[in-house]
Formats: C-alpha cells, structure tokens, sequence
C-alpha cells in the first residue's frame, strides 16, 4: 500500500510541476514573453506595437503606460473587439507581475492576434522608470 502511496504523491507532485510552469508560460505557450527593458526597447522603436493592460480598472487607475488600452483580463474573450485594429500589430500585454497577461496572451494568440506577454508586468516595468500615468 506503501507504494502505491509513495506512487501516487510523485504523479500529483508532477501535476502540480505541469501546471505551474503551464500557468508561467514557460511551457506550451505560442507567444514571445520579454523582459520590461525589452519592452520598452520594442515600444521606442517599434510603430507596429501596441500596448494592452489586463489588470483590473482600480489597478489601471492607480497607474498604466501611456496609451495602453485596457481590458480586464476577466472580460478579454467578450472585448476582443475593442483591439480589431490591432490584428496586425504586436501587442505588448502587461498586468501587475505577468501572471494574467499569459493567461490574456493565450487568449490573444488564440484568436489570431500576436501577443508578446511581458515578463515580471507594470512591477518591472517602473523599475525601469518608464513614464507611469495614472488616471481619476
């Protein structure tokens, strides 16, 4: 009985390995993840890009980038239409620490947009004093 105990905490063990590096993008994701210097390259130099924040409307009050557009990650699938503009483009998708924007980058890539999830969002992003707005 023993082993098939000790069998059984490896499999879930390993699950849960799945999962998490699943949820990180590190693994199955078809979309470019960059750190926030890169982004900020990419935005500098780049007329092709846009920006999307998918943190939650106090979140983008508090502070976003200049002329991201915003669209809570939890009403992505229902506002792909706000960014039917931006099919052609790269969009730099940022929340606060790049959780939700692999999930909202997952979403993107699915319906034929180009995502580029940044890595570590708006936390490593004013660590590189890029220009933060906030908003009333």
């Amino acid at each position: 009985m023993k082993k098939y105990t000790n069998i059984l905490y490896w499999i879930v063990m390993f699950a849960i390995m799945i999962f998490f590096a699943y949820s990180k993008g590190w693994i199955l994701a078809n979309f470019q993840s960059v750190e926030a210097k890169q982004a900020i390259v990419m935005l500098e130099n780049d007329t092709n890009t846009s920006l999307l924040d998918v943190r939650t409307i106090q979140e983008y009050k508090e502070g976003h980038l200049r002329d991201a557009t915003l669209i809570p990650v939890e009403h992505l699938e229902q506002n792909l239409g706000m960014l039917k503009n931006e099919k052609n483009k790269k969009i730099l998708v940022y929340c606060a620490t790049g959780n939700r924007s692999v999930y909202a980058s997952r979403v993107l890539e699915k319906h034929g947009f180009t995502p580029i999830n940044i890595k570590g969002g708006i936390m490593d992003l004013a660590k590189e004093n890029v220009e933060i707005v906030k908003s009333k």
